[in-house]
This record gives structure tokens, sequence and C-alpha cells, in this order.
């Protein structure tokens, strides 16, 4: 029976979700490639696919913003990353979900990827099915071929629904009905403008540097004949991440509900069935902002003690208001500058941005330094690689510079944000040269 279409609110945005099923264990289920919660049920597949997973849990699935039966956005819009991880909690919160094994695939694994490791406290294990960590062709992943998401200006229609299906589900192509359900729930998704600016932000994103910062058990699943997302992409998956287990099964179907579902269902049953993980709060995947005041010494000197401590008040008051708008978490002052942690790379940037606009009013300038890695949260203050990095960075950056990491200029794809590249530089105590970006206000 299909289930009730339930509403989350994630401030101004509703976020259409259901619950099947009612196992000892909640599974948050991220469908794949496109989705409308009203149209999943009416294939027959897909419906199986999902009373396999509510067989041995409750699964929670649930249309992402601008997707479905979820509040629709403008064509041209696509939201940073922490609004998708602020979605997630939203859901699992109005779900009356604490913590929960977290299931994405295709594109929505990248988006597993990232809450697995920024919310080590709501993400028990990990499931990846036809996952990658980019689409992008780089030395690392030499194989993959995603270069244009020119092909999504047909979506919606027939013929677009065929190709796809040729690659991505060969099984599916002696079935018409799958090819007239597949056009539909592309269409029910989202419009074209949408599917097009999401396809080219999904085709930028690289989550590789994430992949270490995982805590939770994870399932890699893949089929080894899949052809459109290759099955090496799996096997750096499964490298990289620290716990993870790689499973490869037979077949070309590169979604889970075509093929053979048997062996899907049955491996994330095993995986999930085990013990449950305990979660380390300490350890997370965050966005640190190193803030300086440019040249305070000789400013300090020049003005005196008093006015001085004025001009800094007055710094310290907007860095605090910045921060506040743009949800970072002060963590402690130095001197004349500010740490603070976020829970995304797009609103650190900003929250930079604006910061190093404001203070030019005070007749001062600041310098910010963006990284985004796994952090320690050791008795209110941070520590790990990605604070020593901020540090490093932050002393690179010029007079009102902002200077970001080759991970957050990733992570931020389609969200507006634009940077240029300020080279290779070395950063003391780290082994190898670092990549860095300039944001442009």
């Amino acid at each position: 029976m299909k289930p009730d279409v339930r509403f989350a609110r994630n401030g101004e945005y509703r976020l259409a979700y259901q619950i099947v099923g009612d196992g000892t264990r909640d599974l948050l289920y991220l469908p794949m490639y496109a989705s409308n919660l009203e149209w999943l049920w009416e294939y027959e597949p897909y419906a199986r696919f999902l009373e396999g997973l509510a067989s041995f849990s409750r699964v929670i699935l649930m249309d992402k913003r601008g997707w479905g039966c979820s509040d629709r956005l403008a064509p041209n819009e696509w939201p940073p990353i922490e609004d998708r991880l602020e979605d997630i909690d939203a859901v699992l919160d109005d779900a009356g979900s604490t913590r929960a094994v977290l299931f994405g695939g295709d594109d929505s694994g990248f988006l597993a990827v990232l809450a697995a490791a920024a919310r080590p406290e709501r993400v028990s294990r990990l499931v990846l099915f036809g996952a990658a960590p980019t689409y992008m062709r780089t030395e690392d992943t030499p194989w993959d071929y995603f270069e244009s998401a020119s092909d999504f200006e047909q979506w919606g229609t027939r013929s677009f629904a065929a190709k796809t299906l040729r690659a991505a589900a060969p099984s599916a192509l002696v079935d018409d009905d799958a090819v007239r359900w597949f056009t539909t729930l592309c269409r029910l998704t989202c419009g074209v403008g949408s599917a097009i600016v999401e396809e080219e932000a999904v085709l930028q994103t690289d989550v590789r540097d994430v992949l270490p910062a995982i805590s939770a058990p994870a399932l890699v699943l893949h089929r080894a004949g899949d052809r459109y997302e290759r099955i090496e992409n799996a096997r750096y998956l499964a490298e990289h991440i620290p716990n993870a287990t790689l499973v490869e099964l037979p077949g070309e179907d590169h979604f889970p509900w075509w093929g053979d579902q048997a062996p899907v269902i049955d491996a994330i049953g095993r995986f999930t069935g085990g013990a449950p993980s305990a979660p380390d709060p300490t350890r997370t995947l965050a966005t640190v902002m190193f803030t300086d005041v440019v040249g305070s010494t000789e400013r300090a000197a020049e003005l005196g003690d008093g006015p001085w401590r004025e001009l800094i008040g007055a710094h310290d008051r907007i860095v605090r208001d910045e921060l506040e708008k743009h949800g970072g978490k002060e963590i402690k002052t130095l001197g004349d500058g500010f740490l603070a942690m976020f829970d995304g790379p797009a609103r650190a940037t900003r929250c930079a941005l604006a910061i190093a606009e404001r203070v030019r009013e005070l007749g001062i300038q600041v310098r910010a330094g963006v990284p985004t890695g796994e952090v320690e949260v050791v008795e209110g203050d941070l520590a790990g690689v990605a604070v020593h990095i901020g540090s490093r960075v932050t002393s690179l950056a010029g007079p009102s510079e902002v200077l970001v990491s080759s991970t957050v200029r990733d992570l931020v794809a389609g969200s507006g944000l634009v940077f240029e590249d300020a080279g290779e530089h070395e950063l003391k105590g780290i082994a190898e040269p670092w990549r860095l970006y300039r944001a442009l206000p």
C-alpha cells in the first residue's frame, strides 16, 4: 500500500517524505536521479524494492528540495550543500528519528557522503549504490567521462528516457512500461531548467577529500557490469572510506530496482542488522573560517590603546553579526581575529566576504582563510588538520582577500560563488602543496 506523503519544514521550504515499514532500525533513503514520492509506487519493481528495504527497517524516503512533492525551486536556483543537510535534519526530526542508516546512490551519493561525514551523530551507517567520488576526469579517476549537461535539454522526453535507460538500465528497455514510467517520472521530478542547473552542479562536485572523514561503517554496492557508472568508482570509494566494505554484484543495471534486486536487499539487510556503531561526537566534517586584521600592530601603535580597543570592539561586533546571519559558530577570538565553524562551505565563504566588505567602513581590512575538512571538538575548541590548514591559508591571504581550499571550491558548485585560481602553495607542516582559490565578491 502506498504510504501517505508527509511534510517537514526547513524555513520556508516544505519537504515531502514517506514512512514505510516498522522495523527497529531507521533507514533514510535518498532517491537517486529522479523522484516523485507519489509516482515511485506506481511502478511495481520500484515499489517492490522499497518494500524489500521495509522488510527489515523503518524506511524514511524523501523528495529533496526542488523535486517531486517537495517545494519547487526557481529554474536557476541551486541550494548550497548546508541547506541540503539541514533538509535531512528536518525530515529526520519530523519523522521522530534521532539516528538512521543513510542510503544514497548516483547523484544522491554525494549528499549521503557529505551527511555521513558532517553528521556522525545522526548517521549510524552509510550505504552507497552506484555512487562515485566525482564525475570529473581527474588523475585519481581517469575513467570518468561525464562532461556536459547538454543532454538534459531533452529532460522529460521519451527519447531522453530511452537513451538514459539504454546506458543505465539495459534490462528495462525490454519493457515499454518502464520507458513510459521513467519518462513521466522525469517530468514529475522537476522542470527542464532545474534539471540542467542541478546536473551542471553535480558534474562539478568532488567529494574525494571528504571520504576519510567518514567514521560510520559503510557498505559500497555496485554492479560489476554497470556501463553508466563504472565499477572503479565503487572501488575508489571503498578504498578511501576508512571503515568500508565493497560488494561487487553481478549485472549491468545502474539503478538498484532494475535487474536482480534480491542480492541488493540481502546485502543491505545483513549490513544494517549488525550491532549499531557508536558515534564519535568529537570528529566531524566542518568548514572553518579564520579572520585576521591586516597590519594590526602598526595600526594599534598609531591609534593608541583606547581608540584601538574601540576599533577592535566595532570589528568584533561586525564579525559576530555576520556569523549570526550566516549560521556560523564562534569558537574563539585570536587577538584581532576569529576562529569560527560552519556546517557548510558556502555560508562560510559568504560570511568571510561580508566581513571583509563591512570592516572597510572602519578603515581597516581583514584577510580570511576558509578550508573544509575533518575537525575534532575538544572542550569547546577545535583541533585537527582543517584548523591547521585554515591558519596557514589565512596567513597567505592579502588585504580584503578570502582564500579557500580546493575542497570548498568543489563543494559549492552551483551556489553562485565565483573563484579564481590562486595557485599552489606550500603550507608549513603539510606534506603536499595545496591549491588555493580566491573568492570573488
